[in-house]
């Protein structure tokens, strides 16, 4: 899930800027120096894997020294959880900002989920989601990915309920959490076959949960004499 680069889409990781020698980067240059960092390591942790990543390979990318990785992240695996928390609040923006650009009603927004995942999956650097791998990399006892993973899934959920709610659906959270299960499906399904076209097919499959009796039926205005007896 690096965050996609289109015109609706936020940034991926960038190409890092040529190798510089470690002296440049002086106390003044940490923010850049932390940039670049996040970038080159946000790239290949999508690409390779957090695993098979070295601390070696992030900083020839980066072209920082090895002390200024340690001195703004202090381990790898705080490098991983900066990375995990930057990339997801970027795809958050774009996601939620795809889904809402134009306006709409409620189900219109919704129905823009797929279409927009097409999209990102049809990019260059689609590597799938970095929450999903990094947990399927790691022991399942570990929870330091875990939780970081069901924070992102959480906000992402609690957008998707509110539209469902908003669209009158009879369980807001069912639905959601439905969505939600065709969304992680596409992505793994879409990194395995680099397909971006299994985008469609999910897509298909959330138009059946917007079936009317699926959604809550406005409730009749009562007649002029019922008003009257209520009172």
């Amino acid at each position: 899930m690096i965050a996609p680069r289109s015109d609706l889409l936020p940034r991926m990781a960038k190409s890092v800027a040529k190798k510089k020698p470690a002296a440049a980067f002086a106390a003044g240059d940490d923010e850049s120096a932390r940039g670049r960092l996040l970038n080159a390591a946000t790239h290949l942790f999508c690409k390779n894997g957090i695993n098979a990543t070295g601390i070696d390979a992030i900083i020839d990318e980066a072209g920082t020294a090895k002390t200024t990785l340690y001195k703004l992240f202090g381990s790898k695996t705080n490098l991983v959880h900066a990375v995990l928390e930057n990339e997801g609040k970027q795809w958050r923006e774009w996601f939620i900002g795809a889904i809402e650009a134009g306006g709409g009603d409620p189900q219109t927004k919704l129905t823009r989920i797929f279409p927009a995942l097409k999209i990102w999956f049809a990019e260059d650097r689609f590597y799938g989601c970095p929450f999903i791998n990094a947990v399927a990399e790691h022991d399942k006892d570990q929870k330091q990915f875990r939780n970081i993973a069901l924070k992102h899934k959480k906000v992402v959920l609690a957008h998707i309920e509110k539209l469902a709610a908003e669209m009158g659906a009879v369980e807001p959270a069912s639905l959601a959490h439905q969505l939600a299960l065709l969304i992680d499906g596409a992505i793994v399904a879409a990194m395995v076959s680099c397909d971006p076209g299994v985008a469609d097919t999910a897509g298909l499959a959330a138009g059946n949960l917007f079936a009317p009796s699926k959604v809550k039926k406005p409730k009749r205005a009562g007649s002029a004499a019922e008003q009257l007896v209520a009172v």
